[in-house]
């Protein structure tokens, strides 16, 4: 006698209602705050139950902070000094080397890196210009872009900012950009811990058994770990089995296409470190203490996870992270402090600063501030523009062959008795950071006439590209700045090139007589103009 089937249909049902009921119940959990950082509402269920809560974070984020010219009190002198006091070689290995390329690769990165890829029109609708107040031709953006055209090594990219670009927001769409036209791969820097890495989607980081602590909160770390912060914001403290698993995403193109990787750590006592490649392939480094920073240089043919470990010698070990890239090219390294106006930089180590540019090499700094110190009907901001440029002289000290670009705020609405309405202070505040950059020699954007030329933060907001702050942007948003600054560089760069062929052809022209084949040269550069034409519509 066959017995009869339970029917499971029921079960199933329930077990599906269940699923909803815990999802949602998790939606409802508001956010929270861990290690001074405050994180986002977890609403899984974000397409169905909108909490407005980016709203409110922006809201708060966006409240003008009070501009403290102490919090940015700075001997330049001193630090100069302690550059030079603290950067003396030390008797310890600093770079230690792990090469599992094949011999083919090997021969193929002898092979000239790519040139530049002149792109037929532009990417967004309006161009707005970069403009250059480098009046020494020794280290401002046109020295970056003669690196750009003929350097056959990776070509660095720092972004210094706040919460506007947290998360990789403009930065992943400027890197994606500039690797399809330069060449290069990889998602750049990653911190070793820190509890904002689920956010960022261009890299997956799974961190275990460290103590992260953030510039912003830099009293609640321990004593002997204040002195150690980088740029980035963290400085990570492991204890006994220490790990953390970096992992490749396809959140945009080429992130993947990732070939080496620096892992930048300081090791005051002897210590012993695990680095496992793809999940498969292990290798141990002893490390001599010292107080330098060292790093450890991993390259393969193909990098998709890279996992740290530390095994012994964990008291006073700085854990900082890992830069990730794709061989010649691009490398954009995003360096977002939340809540920073620019302060934080002279927070940091200025010798840690500098130790790891003479190991990486950072060859333009990019400075995104300014936003939270705005306050409308307020259109004065001296003090601040003395600040930036007192950050201009500290990145110089730190990163001494950068160029460095400043970006104007971006455009801002406040609300009023007829609605949101674009903010008074928006011109007043790029108008000072204009001109810190005139007074510094730097470079500057303006990146609110960049946002306005395609309809300003209300059309931000109206297309879903902005929050209903209407203050900060989101990845849809970030994508559009990113584009338009992009296209600056390529312009920039492209007339650059030109300038740089007519000098040489009058140079050439100045020889006296030509052979025949000089004087067809001559006539192809003469005659080869480049041509960038605007698009008719926005990529989506």
């Amino acid at each position: 006698m066959n017995t009869p089937e339970k029917d499971y249909t029921c079960k199933g049902w329930l077990a599906v209602t269940a699923l909803i009921a815990v999802l949602v119940a998790v939606s409802f959990i508001p956010p929270r705050t861990l290690g001074g950082i405050k994180l986002r509402r977890a609403n899984i269920l974000s397409d169905l139950i909108d909490f407005d809560d980016a709203a409110a974070a922006g809201t708060e984020a966006a409240t003008p902070t009070t501009f403290d010219e102490e919090e940015f009190r700075i001997d330049l002198e001193q630090v100069a000094e302690r550059i030079v006091a603290d950067t003396t070689p030390p008797p310890v290995q600093i770079t230690f080397e792990w090469d599992l390329r094949h011999r083919d690769t090997l021969r193929r990165d002898t092979l000239p890196g790519p040139a530049m890829r002149r792109r037929p029109n532009r990417l967004v609708d309006t161009l707005t210009p970069i403009e250059d107040f480098d009046t020494t031709g020794l280290r401002g953006m046109r020295t970056f872009c003669d690196t750009l055209l003929r350097a056959r090594r990776p070509v660095r990219i720092a972004f210094f900012g706040d919460s506007f670009v947290e998360g990789d927001i403009l930065t992943a769409d400027l890197r994606e950009q500039l690797q399809a036209l330069y060449g290069g791969g990889g998602p750049g820097f990653a911190p070793m811990a820190s509890p904002l890495t689920g956010f960022r989607r261009t890299v997956k980081t799974q961190a275990k058994g460290w103590n992260a602590f953030n510039i912003m909160q830099r009293k609640r770390a321990p004593e002997n770990q204040r002195e150690n912060f980088y740029v980035s914001g963290w400085v990570c403290q492991p204890s006994d089995g220490a790990s953390t698993r970096w992992e490749q995403t396809d959140a945009r193109q080429r992130l993947d296409s990732c070939r080496a990787a620096q892992v930048l750590f300081r090791s005051p006592r002897d210590s012993r470190i695990e680095l496992t490649v793809n999940d498969t392939t292990r290798r141990t480094f002893d490390i001599a203490g010292d107080n330098a920073v060292r790093r450890i240089v991993v390259r393969a043919p193909h990098l998709h996870a890279l996992t740290f470990r530390v095994l012994s010698g964990t008291e006073g070990f700085t854990g900082y992270g890992a830069i990730f890239e794709g061989g010649r090219g691009i490398v954009v390294d995003n360096y977002s402090i939340r809540s920073n106006n620019g302060q934080a930089m002279f927070w940091t180590n200025p010798s840690v600063n500098a130790q790891i540019d003479a190991l990486a090499g950072y060859d333009l700094v990019i400075l995104q501030y300014g936003l939270n110190i705005m306050q409308a009907g307020v259109l004065d901001y001296t003090g601040y523009g003395r600040q930036i440029e007192k950050m201009v002289a500290y990145v110089r000290q730190c990163f001494p062959k950068a160029a460095v670009l400043i970006l104007g705020v971006s455009d801002r609405s406040v609300k009023t008795d007829r609605g949101f309405e674009p903010m008074d202070a928006v011109p007043r505040m790029t108008e000072y950071q204009r001109r810190a950059a005139r007074n510094t020699g730097a470079a500057f954007w303006p990146t609110s006439e960049a946002m306005r030329a395609q309809g300003g933060m209300e059309r931000f907001v109206q297309n879903g590209w902005a929050g209903k702050d209407f203050t900060h942007i989101n990845y849809e948003g970030g994508r559009r700045i990113a584009w338009a600054l992009v296209d600056a560089l390529n312009d920039f760069t492209a007339r650059h090139a030109s300038q740089r062929k007519a000098e040489e052809l009058r140079i050439e022209l100045g020889k006296g007589i030509l052979t025949p084949q000089q004087r067809r040269r001559i006539d192809r550069r003469l005659l080869a103009k480049p041509r960038i034409e605007p698009l008719k519509e926005l990529r989506r």
